[in-house]
């Protein structure tokens, strides 16, 4: 696998040192936002990364526009007099709450001499239903929002997500999650956008919720054209509308990066007119090379191979997203307190992906006491046993050995009361 880093200035996933043309603001945009950390210093020009291979665009409407002819001048570093430097720095911190350390670094990329500019801005956030705790957090991730005209640039996005349904709270959550969404093109991009996602979800309400999830489907120029690639694939629109409407984010790699994915998933086996395959895309693209390396690592040291983690994957993706601490954890309860062969994991994955404390450690629990009173068998199936609904279970293992083990019901319930 290659190594890819995601971008919050363009919503994309870029292959480290070959497309990204971001510069490199590290803690400004978020604590990703790293794109040029693996790259030699001859490739830099004063820390931008340029590269002429950039990913082919399909819908114009989603290209990444520039937040405004005022702001670009913010986005290099901004020389400045000692007191000018000193100035925004002080600014920073006693009106926008940032910590010292984030004000300095911040204090680059913004271009004030007096309060009068970005006091307006601050005033109409709070207005808008923006916290004091939400303010330094969207300062950080766009400085130039404090140059921004309120009412030509904040004021017309803010009264398009009220036409359509969204509250004072949402809105100020994206301002705070996504402020470049707001720096945008109302008639040119965030309109079309939404128009685009309303005609593919089929509802107004679904499309504010994705929204809700992750507003940078709005301004990111990778989704339109990865979902043509799925659709090219034979990937049904049910299962694409599924991903977009529970993992928005699988959609931002980069072109080139999301073929890679596809062609990863498609060796790996999966069907691509499942929705098994969908989910795998997912995966793949929340982790790195590394990450998966490591969580490899870890089923390893329990005896299993790396053909039987690929099965493992292929029946349930999501076994790979769990923390490499949650793997350890459920593998020595399994093992080592229930007796279990490691190979369970591979036979039914998807445990892995249950809460330890809350279901398979209570449940287990269940399951020792009615196997040692002979009311079940050893070899009883996992699945009714674990991975099976809370209803189901009570009806399955409790009410029916009610009156053979009348203790049964109190015990489970004070461990799950334990693990809250």
């Amino acid at each position: 696998m290659r190594q890819y880093k995601y971008c919050y200035e363009t919503a994309q996933e870029y292959s480290v040192g070959s497309v990204c043309r971001v510069y490199q603001k590290e803690g400004i945009l978020g604590e990703e936002i790293q794109i040029c950390d693996e790259i030699s210093s001859e490739e830099h020009d004063q820390n931008r990364c340029v590269v002429s291979n950039s990913p082919t665009q399909k819908l114009n409407f989603l290209q990444h526009y520039p937040l405004s002819s005022s702001s670009s001048s913010a986005i290099n570093p901004i020389s400045s007099t000692s007191n000018q430097h000193s100035f925004k720095v002080e600014y920073l911190i006693k009106s926008c709450g940032l910590r010292p350390q984030d004000a300095l670094s911040t204090s680059k990329y913004i271009n004030i001499k007096t309060p009068d500019k970005p006091d307006s801005v601050l005033a109409f956030f709070r207005n808008h239903g923006v916290t004091e705790t939400q303010i330094p957090v969207l300062v950080k991730r766009l400085p130039q929002a404090l140059m921004f005209d309120p009412q030509k640039k904040l004021l017309p996005k803010i009264e398009f997500f009220q036409s359509k349904g969204f509250s004072t709270e949402d809105i100020a959550k994206i301002l705070t999650a996504t402020p470049r969404v707001f720096g945008g093109s109302l008639k040119n991009q965030i309109i079309p956008s939404y128009n685009f996602f309303k005609e593919l979800l089929k509802s107004e309400e679904k499309t504010n919720a994705v929204i809700k999830r992750f507003a940078s489907i709005l301004v990111s120029a990778a989704i339109a054209p990865n979902i043509e690639a799925l659709r090219e694939i034979g990937v049904p629109e049910s299962n694409i509308v599924a991903l977009l409407t529970n993992q928005p984010s699988a959609f931002t790699p980069n072109a080139d990066r999301f073929k890679e994915i596809l062609e990863e998933v498609k060796k790996l086996g999966f069907n691509p007119e499942r929705m098994m395959f969908a989910v795998a895309i997912y995966v793949l693209r929340a982790m790195s090379k590394s990450n998966w390396e490591k969580k490899v690592n870890v089923y390893k040291k329990w005896g299993l191979s790396e053909d039987d983690i690929y099965v493992a994957f292929g029946k349930q993706p999501r076994c790979m997203l769990v923390s490499e601490d949650k793997i350890m954890g459920i593998m020595d309860f399994f093992v080592n307190k229930m007796g279990w062969e490691s190979s369970i994991v591979v036979r039914r994955p998807v445990i892995v992906t249950l809460s330890l404390e809350r279901r398979i450690i209570p449940r287990c629990l269940v399951y020792q006491i009615l196997l040692s009173k002979g009311l079940i068998k050893k070899d009883f199936s996992l699945t009714s046993l674990l991975d099976s609904t809370e209803s189901y279970f009570l009806k399955k293992f409790l009410k029916k050995y009610e009156e053979e083990s009348p203790e049964l019901l109190k015990l489970y319930q004070d461990k799950l009361n334990l693990s809250k």
